[in-house]
């Protein structure tokens, strides 16, 4: 048994599921998200609840059962509520700015990084070391996080790069004489 997938998916007001043509369609206040319904499991919905249960007892749809359900329970936190996540930059003359639909990253190259922001995620920069990705699709979301991530990861002795605001950097010691 999942305990995952047996807990249903409450709605929220506001919120639009539709399950149709193996495709469950989510519609809220900021956006509508679309999710493949795999033939291994069977979603319902029912008095504002979204039930999905496996069609079978086999692995692939055990696997499958936990794995949507948490799926559509993201999409409607997300087109309710929104996602959002936060990044840090450390070190001398590092900075980021949005300048149209762009972020731009002086990141200690010789020349500035500039990250195109994708559709359906806003991103702030309340300060210059400060990032604030938002949207309503997490895994979008999380994806372009990483990818600013990227252009300069933390580095372990003086934790200079961008980072998650909760991350820790675990710090190297340095030879000692």
């Amino acid at each position: 048994m999942s305990r995952v997938g047996k807990n249903p998916v409450t709605i929220p007001q506001g919120v639009t599921v539709d399950v149709a043509g193996g495709v469950a369609t989510v519609k809220g206040k900021l956006g509508t998200l679309k999710l493949p319904i795999t033939k291994e499991v069977d979603v319902s919905v029912e008095d504002g609840k979204v039930w999905v249960k496996p069609v079978a007892d086999t692995t692939p749809s055990r696997v499958l059962w936990g794995t949507t359900r948490a799926n559509l329970r993201n999409m409607v936190e997300g087109v309710s509520k929104g996602y959002s996540k936060n990044l840090e930059i450390n070190g001398v003359g590092y900075r980021a700015a949005v300048q149209g639909k762009n972020l731009q990253l002086q990141m200690g190259y010789s020349h500035d990084v500039s990250y195109p922001i994708p559709e359906g995620i806003t991103i702030k920069c309340e300060k210059p070391t400060a990032i604030t990705i938002s949207g309503f699709d997490k895994q979008k979301v999380g994806q372009v996080a990483a990818e600013i991530r990227a252009v300069r990861p933390p580095e372990p002795y003086k934790g200079k790069g961008i980072k998650y605001d909760t991350e820790t950097i675990l710090r190297k010691e340095g030879k000692k004489k």
